[in-house]
């Protein structure tokens, strides 16, 4: 059960609107790494975890999540302010309109027009959010080393919006928001390395032969360290087909039946390397329409 709070998490103060900065910002309102789609990933894995614990972790930041996702969408809504009633109203002339607008590189229209100067579930570019976005697989070591990931990713994208506003209290917003990706991410680490044996991922144990395995599949310089170094991995320098000792060709095994038909096809459809045919190409390049 939810319950909205009026107040924000964090307080948000912002200088002056600037309509170009509010559509960056859309970035982390409906952006693959923005704050709903973090939002409804940790709530799935919520709801699916069998540990209680972990459980109401992953519902704590869910929800902390959507405060944030409050948190940008009041950002973009006061960024936008003086452009909302501008577009509501119709004050301005069109060109002095449109660019008050477009100022600071605000280059996605679909963003002001179609919505108002309200925050869209959009990304910068004014692409709708997706579901697809939500990577969850429903292994817990699995998805806990991918929210690790998100809320690095996230961490750097605020870092670019903060280098791009000279707003101090967009700036102080954002820093907190920033900084509570990092704070996830702590949180996510202790919980995969709480699980024992918790790599790799899954039930089921790796091939041994190839576990440790590093194949060189590259020429030139090697460089080498603990990633591919010979005190952690089998390095093999020159790998080749195939490395499992068959002959690296694919096979099925087929009915008579099939096969038959599988050769009639190939009769049917062989190409003859022998025949020069002409070609449309040919003919609208103006090529002559025998060959000798």
């Amino acid at each position: 059960m939810f319950r909205h709070v009026k107040q924000l998490q964090y307080t948000v103060r912002v200088s002056e609107p600037n309509p170009g900065l509010a559509n960056l910002l859309l970035e982390q309102f409906g952006g693959p790494q923005g704050e709903l789609a973090a939002a409804c990933r940790y709530f799935t894995q919520g709801l699916g975890d069998e540990d209680p614990g972990r459980k109401e972790m992953l519902m704590d930041i869910a929800t902390e999540e959507l405060s944030h996702l409050e948190i940008i969408g009041s950002l973009v809504g006061m960024l936008n302010k003086g452009a909302k009633g501008e577009l509501a109203e119709g004050t301005e002339s069109e060109a002095d309109l449109y660019r008050s607008l477009t100022e600071n590189g605000n280059d996605s229209h679909i963003t002001s027009l179609l919505y108002g100067g309200g925050p869209s579930l959009t990304n910068s570019a004014g692409v709708p959010w997706t579901a697809a976005y939500i990577d969850t697989i429903g292994e817990v070591t699995a998805d806990l080393r991918s929210n690790i990931a998100a809320e690095a990713r996230a961490k750097i994208i605020y870092e670019r919006l903060i280098n791009v506003t000279d707003d101090p209290g967009v700036k102080d917003a954002l820093s907190f928001l920033m900084t509570r990706e990092v704070a996830h991410m702590m949180s996510f680490e202790k919980a995969l390395y709480s699980i024992r044996n918790s790599f790799p991922p899954g039930k089921l144990p790796p091939v041994e032969e190839y576990t440790n395995t590093y194949y060189n599949m590259s020429q030139g310089d090697d460089p080498r360290g603990s990633w591919n170094s010979d005190e952690n991995f089998d390095y093999v320098a020159d790998p080749q087909p195939a490395v499992d000792g068959g002959d690296g060709m694919a096979s099925v095994t087929l009915s008579p039946e099939q096969l038959a038909l599988v050769k009639a096809m190939a009769d049917r459809t062989r190409s003859e390397p022998t025949v020069d045919p002409v070609t449309g190409a040919e003919l609208g390049s103006g090529e002559p329409q025998s060959k000798k």
